[in-house]
């Protein structure tokens, strides 16, 4: 029996019973509720015009992330807060700080992609409690919002100004309230114009559901699903939603690795890893899409998706992590690199999910780097995505794990690089053959984003300046050979 879609909005229960599925959550709010505050730009989730945040309750507390309305289906909003532009106007039509702030600094000109801004912002502004927010903290914040006309500098002023103005309070507890009250303890179940969307709240729940339904789309994040609706126009079929199962959100650390569960966000992921990783992982969780892609998208939903371009796979790859797969026969632990068998094709058995995956926490021993290049600093698809795991032997070489993402139809390991250097001192003589190697390893394709010979020669590079940062005597420091870097 189907059951109304429930959430939180302009301060009441709001319900669906009627939309399909597959309308996203901009769609709702531009056709159904005639609230146009909320823009569409790409309807894919790059320009940020569409921004929104949600609201859950996360262990007792209210938790506030900016997302992609664009791309988001209205019925994971089951359970959730949805606040718009249209929220941040004072009961007494006063602005918000953030919109005062945005008018006096001069940051809106054609006001198109000013919404997206406003509430990308109002994110920060409630997440800082009137403190000051540093330069990193804004470039982020805002990484997922693109404007054409006004130029991010008046922003940026904008967004320290905000801080700086009187403190408008949020009730965060009274929303808590409201949510407490919608919160579902069983599966539910939504059914409109011949599709039906399942949300299970269990594992067990799940693990039944997958048995009785392989060929239904598993959604989390609906960061890559949301454009299968959005460009592809795909008919999705049934849905079966993993963002209520708790137990697939969970962060552990278990027989030297860290098990990050297959709902938990790319955000909260990468903070988790990068407390381990802080130097080696640091500027990738910052260049990974922007921050509403992360808020929302998982990991386990960037491993289960496996494009040779994902930015995870291959430094997960180099440090040899696993992933846990479950279904109705057990579960099973594989080696992630042993998961891709071909484009977009993984050793899942039918009625399988991916549950979690398994990274190896640091060794003094193992010296690990990995590298982005793509044409802009923020929000891009890598060109060549390069991840190298080196367990040492004194001066030499015991164990050489080299994976790159962009440089075939899966993400893979560099075999006969690896073998240039396995047993050897890791000096420029062992580093010009494995370069040279790399040339038998893979046959890059040329695309929009870089040319055959480009990927090759830039891939070659970055084995190169892992060398320049980790060679026995005399490593260059971050500064010295990273153009972002910033000096002490």
């Amino acid at each position: 029996m189907s059951e109304p879609i429930r959430f939180y909005y302009r301060g009441a229960v709001h319900e669906v019973r009627d939309a399909a599925p597959t309308q996203t959550v901009l769609q709702h709010l531009r056709e159904d509720l005639h609230c146009t505050g909320t823009k569409e730009g790409c309807a894919e989730g790059d320009c940020g015009a569409c921004t929104v945040v949600l609201g859950s309750v996360v262990g007792g507390r209210l938790e506030l992330k900016a997302v992609n309305s664009c791309i988001q289906l209205t019925p994971t909003l089951d359970g959730k807060a949805l606040f718009t532009v249209e929220d941040l106007q004072q009961a007494d039509g006063a602005l918000h700080p953030v919109q005062q702030a945005l008018v006096e600094c001069h940051g809106s000109q054609c006001g198109f992609c000013t919404p997206g801004f406003a509430m990308s912002l109002w994110g920060l502004y409630l997440k800082k409690e009137g403190q000051c927010a540093s330069r990193k903290e804004i470039d982020d914040c805002l990484s997922g919002n693109l404007c054409r006309c006004t130029g991010y500098r008046p922003i940026i002023d904008a967004a320290q100004r905000m801080l700086q103005l009187p403190q408008v309070e949020f009730d965060a507890a009274r929303v808590a309230e409201q949510l407490a009250a919608l919160k579902r303890d069983a599966l539910a179940v939504y059914s409109a114009h011949g599709q039906t969307f399942l949300a299970p709240r269990t594992l067990d729940e799940l693990i039944q559901l997958r048995a009785a339904n392989p060929g239904a789309v598993l959604l989390a994040g609906s960061t890559d699903v949301g454009l299968w609706v959005t460009k592809q126009m795909r008919d999705l079929g049934d849905i079966i939603y993993l963002g209520h199962v708790d137990a697939l959100k969970h962060v552990r650390t278990l027989d030297g690795a860290i098990e990050i569960g297959s709902g938990v966000s790319l955000e909260d992921a990468y903070h988790a890893l990068c407390r381990h990783y802080p130097k080696e992982l640091g500027e990738l969780r910052q260049r990974f899409a922007s921050l509403p892609i992360r808020n929302a998208g998982t990991l386990g939903g960037n491993v289960a998706n496996g494009s040779p371009i994902g930015d995870s796979m291959p430094w997960l790859i180099a440090l040899g992590s696993q992933v846990v797969l479950c279904g109705a026969a057990g579960e099973r632990v594989l080696a992630l690199e042993d998961f891709y068998l071909d484009y977009m094709k993984k050793d899942l058995q039918p009625g399988e999910f991916v549950q979690a995956v398994r990274v190896p926490l640091p060794r003094e021993d193992v010296r690990f780097r990995t590298y982005k290049l793509a044409k802009r600093f923020d929000q891009d698809i890598s060109a060549v995505c390069a991840a190298f795991a080196f367990r040492m032997d004194g001066d030499a070489i015991a164990e050489a794990r080299i994976a790159y993402g962009g440089m075939a139809a899966t993400p893979k390991r560099a075999a006969q690089a690896e073998a240039a250097l396995t047993g050897r001192a890791w000096s420029e003589a062992a580093l010009a053959d494995a370069m040279a190697a790399l040339a038998r390893d893979y046959a890059p394709l040329s695309d929009m984003r870089a040319s055959s010979a480009y990927r090759m020669q830039t891939a070659q590079n970055l084995l190169r300046r892992f060398w320049l940062e980790t060679r026995n005597d005399a490593p260059l420091a971050a500064d010295a050979v990273n153009a972002f870097a910033v000096s002490a």
